[in-house]
């Protein structure tokens, strides 16, 4: 059944309500942690994290993607996936279990040991949560997710805060972590009506799986190579060097996950509904990459200027070296957003052939960038994924020419008013560092200042994005009254 445009504009207010409140209460647990750990302490946790977040890949995205992605999905279906992902789990889990020692070698860090071992549980809790998180997803019942993200960030924050201040140390993280994913699935498990059930079809299996293993090959490529650059940045430096790296990251990141999440979490369902309609598919496309980009630019350049204030404000002087990786990859992810429209498109039409054939196009490209940064510094190693990403960008356009004929030509109109009115807002915030104001009064005049001029710009030269969020507002308030 073809979702409403209600039903698509409540899952993106449940959905960015999710993003939002889950993000910003990790967002305070993860300052709060950064400002009484050492960055060494995150960044053994971050080397664990690369391993058990390319196993994670197998048991979350192909399985959940495939029930997502068929229109008339079974109870049959549901359990059989289950118990596919499941089972695969716990053999994942066994092996990266089996080879702790190995992996901490790699590194010439035993420590790794034990941590690797607790951390890796995520895999058979994450196998059942995918599974939720498809019921969820078809369903469009994003308020769901909302409850349960909510209670349980808030609760595996608090526990990893009292781990910190009762001196655990790096421990604090790993519970933090690990806390996380499981209080969501038990919340989930008494907030949906889906359970497993006895049952399982290896003909419907088959059926799924030929999808499935499309969107579960692609995503692997592309988390394998992402956490390819924490690998090797652990392997040639040190985990402080890697903490930096990501702490500078995670301030763009919590921008991408909330803004190109919701669009993504929400639109693919919706846009599964019109596989057959290509026009309507494209026009679709079109308003989710308009949206993104007319939020994530203006967000992502001014957090790029006002870097520096904000380490300073939210994490202390200590973690001044992550400015630079800040800067940078808010850059990166600017293009990220586009690359992520134009996917989520090709996956919705069932090309999941195309989306692998795309991740094995940019690999290369991406380990050149790697392989001839790394000797340089980690810094080269940010400037490099600029780079990376603005081409990956171009490669993930190109397929949408012939899929949903929605070519480059097109694709650069539809973005470049966006971002020509984001390089002016910067043009009139930067010199604002200039006066040396104190950190708290430099963020907030950026922001007043950054605010006037880009959506006055935006009425002004009349981007349909800013009336359509202004129209749906609209809607939404007067529903509520």
């Amino acid at each position: 059944m073809v979702k409403s445009k209600a039903s698509i504009f409540s899952g993106f207010f449940w959905k960015f309500n999710e993003q939002i409140t889950g993000q910003l209460v990790s967002f305070i647990v993860s300052i709060v942690l950064a400002r009484i750990l050492a960055p060494k302490e995150y960044g053994i946790v971050a080397l664990v994290n690369v391993f058990v977040i390319i196993m994670e890949v197998f048991v979350t995205t192909g399985f959940s993607s495939a029930l997502i992605q068929k229109k008339n999905a079974t109870r049959l279906d549901f359990s059989t996936l289950f118990h596919c992902s499941l089972v695969f789990s716990i053999f994942l889990y066994i092996i990266i279990f089996l080879c702790s020692g190995l992996i901490a070698r790699f590194y010439h860090n035993d420590d790794l040991i034990p941590v690797i071992k607790v951390l890796s549980l995520r895999l058979p809790i994450s196998a059942f949560n995918s599974i939720q998180m498809a019921y969820v997803s078809r369903h469009m019942a994003f308020k769901k997710i909302f409850s349960s993200t909510t209670i349980a960030t808030v609760a595996s924050g608090v526990l990893g805060i009292a781990l910190a201040y009762m001196n655990f140390g790096v421990w604090a993280l790993v519970w933090q972590g690990l806390t996380s994913v499981l209080f969501q699935t038990l919340v989930l498990f008494l907030e949906i009506p889906w359970r497993p059930y006895f049952e399982f079809s290896i003909s419907e299996a088959k059926v799924l799986m030929n999808y499935g293993w499309k969107v579960l090959a692609a995503n692997f490529l592309g988390t394998f190579f992402l956490q390819f650059r924490s690998l090797i940045i652990g392997r040639f430096y040190n985990a402080a060097d890697l903490a930096y790296y990501n702490r500078g990251s995670r301030f763009p990141e919590l921008i991408s996950n909330n803004v190109d999440g919701t669009i993504s979490s929400v639109l693919f369902p919706a846009l599964s509904q019109y596989s057959d309609n290509l026009d309507k598919l494209k026009e679709m496309t079109r308003r989710s990459m308009g949206m993104s980009s007319f939020v994530i630019f203006p967000l992502m350049f001014g957090m790029a200027v006002a870097a520096k204030p904000i380490t300073i404000l939210l994490l202390t002087k200590k973690w001044l070296p992550s400015v630079p990786f800040m800067q940078c990859l808010c850059i990166a992810f600017c293009f990220s957003t586009i690359s992520n429209a134009n996917m989520q498109a090709l996956k919705a039409s069932g090309r999941s052939d195309v989306l692998l054939e795309l991740e094995i196009l940019k690999k290369p490209v991406y380990l050149a960038f790697i392989l001839s940064s790394i000797r340089i510094s980690v810094l080269a190693v940010a400037i490099s994924m600029v780079l990376n990403n603005f081409i990956e960008m171009l490669i993930d356009v190109l397929p949408n020419k012939w899929v949903i004929k929605y070519p480059y030509k097109e694709q650069f109109k539809d973005i470049f008013p966006t971002f020509l009115l984001a390089i002016i807002m910067v043009l009139f915030i930067y010199p604002i560092g200039f006066l040396h104001l104190n950190s708290i009064l430099e963020i907030i005049l950026d922001v007043i200042v950054g605010a006037i001029v880009y959506l006055s710009g935006a009425y002004l030269l009349k981007l349909q994005p800013l009336f359509y969020f202004l129209s749906y507002l609209k809607c939404l308030f007067k529903g509520r009254s």
